[in-house]
């Protein structure tokens, strides 16, 4: 069982910027890919970026290209959402995922598909407002 942990989220002035960060409870994340989804009231569940396991692979939402930046430190155990310029249509609920089915194969894998992901945490609240 993995379990997920985010933090960071918060209420953040449209320009402004906010990381979020992902990690396990019990172990870490060296070996599977992540992914972030934001989900905003009433709404579905959207794709934001991913990361591979080898931490050489990167996906981007269109939305968000130039804005967010996601990246990770296999020898420890977070995954980062850094989040810059935000926007009013940016406030969501945002949650990471991991990808446990991983081969050396797939080390540079980054889904963007959310039926993809084996674990999610439970997501922080961003609010972008003035």
């Amino acid at each position: 069982q993995v379990h997920l942990v985010e933090s960071g989220g918060g209420l953040v002035q449209p320009g402004g910027s906010l990381t979020l960060s992902c990690a396990t409870s019990g172990g870490i994340l060296t070996y599977y890919a992540v992914g972030w989804f934001l989900q905003a009231p009433g709404k579905e569940r959207e794709f934001v970026a991913a990361i591979s396991w080898s931490g050489y692979g990167f996906k981007y939402a269109n939305s968000v290209k130039g804005r967010f930046t996601i990246s990770r430190d296999n020898a420890k155990n977070p995954v980062y959402l850094r989040m810059d310029s935000l926007k009013p249509e940016d406030t969501a609920v945002y949650s990471c995922a991991a990808d446990i089915n991983n081969t050396y194969a797939d080390r540079h894998k980054t889904p963007d598909a959310d039926h993809e992901y084996d674990y999610w945490g439970q997501g922080p609240q961003v609010t972008v407002s003035a």
